[in-house]
């Protein structure tokens, strides 16, 4: 029986057959919803209707479950029938999935073309180019011609493991067909896509259930595809694209690039048809434009186009710099602007107490996403735009990410309303807000539910008291269904109370448990830092726990005493002083002592000045410091540790696999020391313990 050609859907009685009779026609379902999948999401030309599509598919799944030892592991069926997962582990992947080089000038794509050029030694080198996709980056592993699993990007090394959600996507074969001679293992590189037509339709579910919208159909397919119950992923409307092998073995692969991109569709492996080749600048340019014009009329999300070298070969010799291949290149799109209509202006509280006017927009269309709601950063930003609700304003999205209101669109003999004003008030507490130069600020700390959101996500994140598991969706839960009142309350959660949460299930639940636990005795600095106290980074928490030395010492100190610590100045001081004076501060603090909470107190001894003045920036990995150990170790000393290389910078330490920061030294001549280097410079300083 043949169900590939023209199939008949007028089937037999299942009880009429024999479990032989059944299996032979399950064999030949399986294969012909194979091949329709193919047609319809690789070819694009689908040979037979949904309906029939439909009937097939409803007749395996009877044959399925009248004959269960019919049933295969990669039979089409089988895509929502996976169990849900307790959490998504970590997996290691084939080969570094790397980022690309942006660009946004043509200049800098012709210099990119001249070192190609340059290094093939020929004058035009043989190119592929493929949209930017803007999704959610995967690794895909088959084995012996099986799906066997599949990855987030992660960070380039390891990912999260989400095999079970891959498996419901209608686009991505469960099985590879055998055209031109399968592989014992590929892994592959593509991107998982929701398209703008499902986009709408999730978010319009999910404001009708109460929940946060997602902000554009990247973060979409990311979230669903974090999912620990693929059930939940089963049936929307996500779909792939597969563009880079990562590895092969078991068999030949092609010189170029684009051949090593048919052979994956000729293994029923969906490609974008949007690819293309090249061979010059003004093909690159014609190509960028083309995309640029047609990115709204797409179904899927693009920020740019991907200029690779199509010769496999020379990859090698070319290499890498730390993140990014030498032999590709991304084109990014300028960012998009629309205009509509500011319906009103809201405000919403962080984590410091800052309040955010935030303009809820007549949803448009900027640059493929629904955009309903943008920043307007301050009252001041407010009144230097001029917006009010009912004006008419025009919409960028910065980065092409985030949304933002760029102006006012007069619109003649339209009368408008009155200016907006910050409340009074705290929208959350009711606290009254206090005004600190450009900003408006609810004082009630702790005790207002939206900056207690933000304190325990800033408390459990790894520069602070790096608690696993607890992320801000987890701390927003925990807050909204009254199980945390205030970070004292972390240390009174049980097992129980986080199974019971959408997400967790008992292994997760006690994990989380246990990473608690795990922080009863913290670091007085890194305690300090983890309080969300405004204005106090990792450094300035490190140098009051130095001169304080205890937890007890620091919330007594006034102003003036904090004041004449080094680096400390006067609204650094007012600010650490009046969080420590607020009665509700003062009242949690005492609560996590009594729930066993025991901060460690810190060495007091005079710092070393051997190296005042100098800076020091760390890239790659140190064999015997850890990047925190690193920077304290200079910082002892009277040094400060930047993030990046700048004219400021005296001194870069380069561990192993070290990123484009030695790049950036050298052109601007910063001395460069390896580990050993770095031991000595430290020796010669002392051990800053005084």
């Amino acid at each position: 029986m043949d169900f590939k050609h023209d199939p008949d859907t007028d089937f037999r009685p299942v009880d009429a057959l024999s479990e032989d009779a059944a299996a032979e026609e399950a064999a030949a379902l399986r294969e012909g919803i194979r091949h329709h999948d193919y047609l319809y999401y690789v070819k694009a030309s689908p040979e037979i209707s949904d309906a029939v599509y439909d009937r097939l598919f409803e007749r395996l799944q009877e044959l399925e479950a009248a004959f269960p030892a019919l049933r295969t592991e990669d039979s089409p069926t089988q895509r929502v029938g996976a169990e849900p997962v307790d959490e998504l582990t970590r997996v290691q992947h084939s080969a570094p999935m790397l980022s690309l080089e942006s660009v946004r000038e043509a200049e800098d794509v012709s210099a990119f073309l001249r070192r190609l050029a340059k290094a093939l030694d020929t004058q035009a080198p043989q190119l592929a180019l493929e949209p930017k996709l803007d999704g959610l980056s995967v690794e895909l592993v088959y084995e012996d011609g099986a799906l066997t699993g599949g990855a987030t990007r992660g960070d380039g090394e390891s990912g999260d493991d989400i095999t079970h959600n891959l498996r419901t996507l209608r686009a991505l074969p469960l099985k590879l067909r055998d055209g031109g001679g399968l592989p014992t293992r590929l892994a592959v590189r593509a991107e998982v896509l929701m398209p703008r037509s499902g986009f709408t339709a999730l978010n319009r579910e999910r404001v009708e259930r109460g929940e946060d919208t997602f902000a554009n159909p990247r973060n979409a397919a990311a979230g669903l595809m974090r999912q620990l119950d693929p059930q939940q992923v089963a049936g929307r409307l996500l779909t792939l694209f597969c563009y880079e092998v990562l590895e092969l073995r078991g068999r030949d692969a092609p010189d170029s690039h684009r051949e090593m991109l048919g052979l994956l569709a000729d293994w029923g492996l969906p490609t974008c048809p949007l690819n293309r080749a090249a061979q010059s600048l003004d093909d690159v340019r014609a190509y960028h434009d083309e995309l640029a014009e047609q990115r709204d009329s797409l179904d899927y999300d693009i920020d740019g186009v991907v200029i690779k070298l199509d010769a496999r070969g020379p990859r090698t010799e070319l290499g890498t710099r730390a993140r990014s291949p030498r032999w590709a290149l991304a084109w990014k799109f300028p960012p998009r602007e629309e205009v509509t209509q500011l319906e009103d202006i809201a405000v919403q509280v962080g984590r410091t107490g800052i309040l955010t006017p935030i303009a809820l927009l007549a949803p448009v269309d900027v640059g493929g996403v629904t955009v309903s709601r943008a920043t307007l950063h301050n009252a001041d930003e407010v009144a230097r735009k001029d917006v009010r609700p009912g004006d008419r304003v025009r919409v960028v999205r910065a980065g092409d990410v985030i949304p933002e209101i760029a102006e006012r669109v007069d619109t003649p003999d339209s009368g408008r309303a009155e200016q907006f004003s910050m409340p009074q008030e705290c929208p959350v507490c009711g606290t009254g807000i206090v005004r600190e130069g450009a900003y408006h600020r609810c004082p009630a700390g702790l005790a207002c539910n939206a900056q207690l959101i933000g304190h325990i996500t800033h408390y459990a994140e790894r520069d602070a008291l790096d608690i696993e598991g607890l992320g801000e969706e987890t701390a927003r839960l925990l807050v909204e269904r009254g199980l945390v009142h205030d970070l004292a309350d972390l240390y009174g959660l049980g097992a129980d109370d986080i199974e019971a949460l959408p997400g967790f299930a008992a292994t997760s639940a006690r994990k989380l448990v246990a990473a608690i636990e795990g922080v009863r005795e913290p670091d007085l600095a890194r305690f300090l830092y983890a309080l969300g106290i405004r204005h106090v980074g990792r450094r300035v928490a490190g140098s009051i726990a130095r001169a304080c030395g205890s937890l007890e010492a620091a919330a007594d100190a006034d102003a003036d005493r904090l004041e004449r610590i080094p680096e400390i100045g006067p609204e650094i001081a007012r600010s650490v002083a009046g969080f420590f004076a607020a009665e509700d501060n003062r009242r949690v603090l005492a609560r996590m002592r009594e729930a066993g909470v025991d901060v460690q107190p810190a060495d007091t001894g005079e710092r070393s000045e051997a190296l005042a003045g100098k800076t020091f920036v760390f890239t790659g990995t140190l064999s015997g410091y850890t990047r925190d150990e690193a920077q304290a170790a200079v910082e002892a000393r009277g040094a400060r540790a930047a993030s990046d290389v700048s004219s400021e910078t005296d001194y870069l330490v380069v561990g192993a696999d070290p990123g484009s920061k030695r790049e950036r030294a050298e052109e601007a001549g910063v001395e460069i020391l390896d580990e050993d280097g770095f031991e000595a410079l430290l020796t010669g300083a002392g051990d800053g313990s005084g």
